[in-house]
């Protein structure tokens, strides 16, 4: 088990869900949100750049990262593999900062061993036909990988039970809103703030 320093906040939902505006758009908002850039066999989209969307590597680089344990967590998704860098996490704790990981539902079951403070959000889409919806606009994946995707969603969703919170991403204006409120929650809990104002609390009460 790992003891981490700042929040953890780990963010799944199904292909096409709106998850990765959602996050990006917090972590631009928030100085103090430091998104972790995960590593993936997958290859990269149109307008996608190594080391800002992802850490584009082929299958035996990413398994040398398993074998040396750098990985938080990984998982096979959509018949790629997915993985978060330890190095980077804990670097961004030793700055004070809280990280956001954007990963599926598998890697946040490793990462709630790892951390058991950590807190779990899934984000839904509003129906499946806005999901399908969502995923031809983006433009991005070809049909056979929209079926994939649309496939396995069923199996995702699954799991949103075993997460802390859940926001359906009807609007995104209203799901960023539901999103930045449960950050500012946990900063504001009694586990965080307790040790942060044990000074204060001793003043008040001495």
């Amino acid at each position: 088990m790992t003891t981490a320093v700042g929040n953890l906040f780990v963010i799944a939902a199904p292909s096409g869900a709106g998850k990765t505006s959602l996050v990006r758009a917090l972590v631009d908002a928030d100085p103090l949100l430091q998104l972790s850039i995960s590593h993936t066999t997958r290859a990269p989209r149109p307008g996608e750049i190594d080391g800002e969307h992802y850490h584009f590597t082929d299958v035996p680089s990413f398994e040398r990262l398993i074998a040396s344990e750098r990985l938080l967590e990984h998982a096979l998704v959509h018949g790629n593999h997915y993985g978060t860098g330890r190095d980077q996490v804990e670097m961004a704790f030793a700055q004070g900062r809280d990280v956001i990981l954007e990963i599926d539902w598998q890697g946040a079951r490793q990462i709630r061993q790892r951390f058991p403070d950590c807190v779990t959000i899934f984000i839904l889409p509003p129906s499946r036909d806005s999901l399908y919806e969502r995923l031809q606009k983006r433009g991005q994946d070809s049909a056979e990988v929209i079926a994939r995707r649309i496939a396995n969603a069923r199996g995702e969703i699954e799991h949103a039970t075993e997460f802390d919170y859940l926001i359906v991403n009807d609007r995104f204006d209203a799901a960023f809103a539901d999103l930045a409120a449960i950050v500012r929650a946990v900063r504001l809990s009694m586990r965080i703030q307790g040790p942060r104002q044990a000074g204060l609390l001793q003043q008040l009460l001495g």
